[in-house]
């Protein structure tokens, strides 16, 4: 239904897929949990390609490169390529490209800083310091992380997700991190990159030339994805295989994205 006000309803399904241009797609929690897909994500995900709309897929986790990310969508049978990727290190390496930083996080987020033109230091100033998730996180991290910040540096959050979705169960995400290394600094980030901040939607939105309007957003959150969507004027559709147990009844929502019908 073409009419339908945003954020009331979205009309059928089939509607919903011949009306956007461009569908969003968050990753954990909606195309898989942990090292499982979401039982029918990778035919969803085929549909919408059927059916003529462009596909992006786009996540907060910093952990991983594009090229990763793709692997990992293609293992699970979903069609994937990196440029059809964006993730918070992608979306900071953008925004510090040609600045220097000091980065506590993954390999992924390094690697893609790096891919980006930022200046990655060790020992030396930085004009940033950059916090995403780290699982195997360290005393001393955060120590530098947070007397860097004292003494200059700006401070920049991947995300500030509490947790993340695994296989029956969640585990803490970068947010947990972000709350440790600003307590210890005494100070709230500088800039926060991932949702829901827009900054990754309208990446997406320019790059493919689609008017937000045109645009949907599927994800798990509430206080992410559906939030960042609203931000950036898109559409939003939330599902139940991630971290969102029950919807309010004013978002619009699915089981789950296999129940996307075209």
């Amino acid at each position: 239904d073409s009419t339908a006000p945003r954020g009331d309803r979205l009309g059928t399904l089939a509607q919903v897929v011949k009306r956007y241009r461009l569908y969003l797609l968050d990753m954990d929690g909606v195309l898989f949990r942990g090292n499982t897909a979401i039982p029918g994500a990778a035919d969803a995900v085929r549909r919408i390609r059927q059916a003529g709309a462009l596909v992006r897929f786009l996540t907060n986790n910093s952990t991983k490169t594009r090229e990763h990310n793709a692997r990992i969508l293609r293992e699970f049978g979903m069609e994937a390529s990196p440029n059809e990727i964006m993730t918070t290190a992608v979306a900071a390496a953008r925004f510090l490209s040609g600045r220097t930083a000091w980065a506590l996080g993954e390999p992924g987020l390094h690697e893609e800083l790096l891919a980006g033109n930022v200046k990655l230091v060790r020992d030396e100033p930085a004009e940033w310091v950059v916090v995403g998730l780290q699982r195997d996180l360290s005393y001393g991290q955060i120590d530098e992380a947070q007397w860097r910040i004292r003494t200059g540096a700006k401070f920049l959050a991947t995300n500030r997700d509490a947790t993340y979705p695994v296989e029956g169960r969640v585990m803490p995400g970068a947010g947990a991190i972000v709350a440790a290394v600003a307590t210890a600094a005494g100070k709230e980030p500088d800039l926060v990159i991932g949702k829901p901040e827009p900054r990754m939607i309208q990446c997406l939105l320019e790059e493919t030339g689609v008017r937000p309007e045109e645009a949907l957003l599927v994800g798990d959150r509430l206080d992410t994805d559906i939030e960042c969507a609203r931000r950036a004027g898109c559409d939003s559709l939330l599902v139940l295989t991630g971290v969102t147990p029950e919807p309010p009844g004013d978002v619009p929502s699915l089981p789950s994205i296999a129940d996307l019908s075209v």
